[in-house]
């Protein structure tokens, strides 16, 4: 979750937030129906109701809602602003959207469940014909000499610390995806577009390409950079290209294991692949560098590398394992079993009190532990 500084950087963002106003300004009829996901600070909602929008609802599944609230208060806007907390799948509007504006990713469009979101809303939200903002996104890719950062990454894993090996740390660190900044001083070949994601016509979550770059000067390339457009409106464009004014996404760094010399001419296949795994994104990418006919590097990583495996948690996840409930378990059982019986809050934690008393010396134990459990179980 994001923190309220998180929030006041985004707000302070004024070149995104100004284009995102740029296109509402373009889409926002009077009269017309707006939604807003992942509204944050109420921003986007606030803007659209005083571009005349007839009815706006605002999105949101973090506390940060109840600051919004307050805000569309100070600005006269109480009332004009339908606020939802939630999550915008299991949300079921009065009226369909003709706009739906979300900027709900992170360093890239590829980003927990950003694109399910926006198949769902466009398919059960949105009015026929409406707008999307952005209507579309593209990732572009680089091969990078990024030294220092690379370095940063390997080095405490490379030599040894106290007279150990540490190098067993290294096949995790080059395996996962990084925010980074980059400018263009660093990108050796001419950018790529790797994906293009259609908020209008999109209906699969996961992405993957192949693209064949070719290097445009010599130097040392250490890995990938990635980053995004977004065509928020006709004429209307947002991106965080290395050179392009700063943004708070920052860019990707995908790392190669090693860095690799190359030559201008060279040729740099690369297969991306982002699969959604649960609520995130799971990254897979393959580089091979190619002078002539000569293979001169190649390098397949993932991120499921990058994950320590613990030996007796997977035994516990597997199929054919069969659970026993923990203390932690059997309290949580108890707890649910009385909620289903429809007792209170005080009832219930003084009912805790007294079969689990080394877990819960005092009553107020109980009682915060079973009201942050109702929280997560209960409406």
């Amino acid at each position: 979750m994001y923190t309220l500084g998180d929030y006041g950087n985004m707000v302070s963002d004024e070149r995104r937030v100004a284009l995102y106003a740029r296109a509402l300004r373009a889409a926002v009829k009077p009269g017309c129906v707006v939604l807003d996901i992942g509204t944050g600070t109420g921003v986007l909602a606030m803007t659209a109701c005083r571009l005349g929008a007839r009815r706006v609802f605002a999105i949101e599944p973090g506390d940060v809602i109840e600051l919004a609230r307050e805000i569309a208060a100070q600005n006269g806007l109480d009332g004009r602003i339908d606020f939802i907390q939630g999550i915008s799948s299991s949300v079921d509007l009065p009226e369909r959207a003709d706009v739906i504006v979300a900027e709900i990713h992170g360093i890239l469009p590829l980003f927990g469940c950003s694109v399910a979101t926006w198949i769902d809303a466009r398919e059960r939200l949105l009015a026929p014909g409406g707008t999307t903002i952005p209507a579309r996104e593209t990732i572009f890719a680089s091969v990078v000499e990024a030294p220092r950062l690379h370095s940063r990454l390997v080095a405490p894993w490379t030599g040894g610390s106290l007279g150990l090996d540490m190098r067993s740390g290294r096949r995790h660190v080059v395996n996962e995806i990084y925010r980074a900044e980059f400018d263009r001083g660093q990108l050796l070949t001419l950018p790529a577009p790797w994906a293009s994601l259609d908020y209008r016509t999109i209906d699969a979550t996961d992405v993957s390409s192949r693209i064949v770059l070719e290097a445009s000067r010599a130097g040392t390339a250490h890995g990938l950079g990635l980053w995004f457009e977004s065509e928020l409106a006709d004429g209307v464009r947002l991106s965080n290209a290395p050179g392009e004014p700063p943004l708070i996404f920052g860019n990707a760094y995908l790392p190669w294991p090693e860095p690799v010399e190359v030559r201008a001419g060279d040729l740099i296949e690369v297969d991306i692949a982002a699969s959604q795994l649960g609520e995130r994104y799971l990254w897979r990418w393959q580089s091979r560098v190619r002078s002539g006919a000569s293979e001169r590097a190649s390098f397949r990583q993932s991120q499921f590398d990058a994950v320590v495996l613990v030996p007796e948690k997977l035994k516990r996840q597997a199929a054919s394992h069969v659970p026993r409930l923990n203390e932690e378990g059997e309290i949580e059982r108890m707890a649910l079993s009385q909620m289903a019986e429809g007792r209170a809050l005080g009832e219930i934690a003084t009912a805790l009190e007294k079969e689990f008393p080394g877990r819960f010396p005092r009553w107020h134990d109980a009682l915060n532990w079973v009201g942050d459990l109702a929280l997560r179980c209960s409406d």
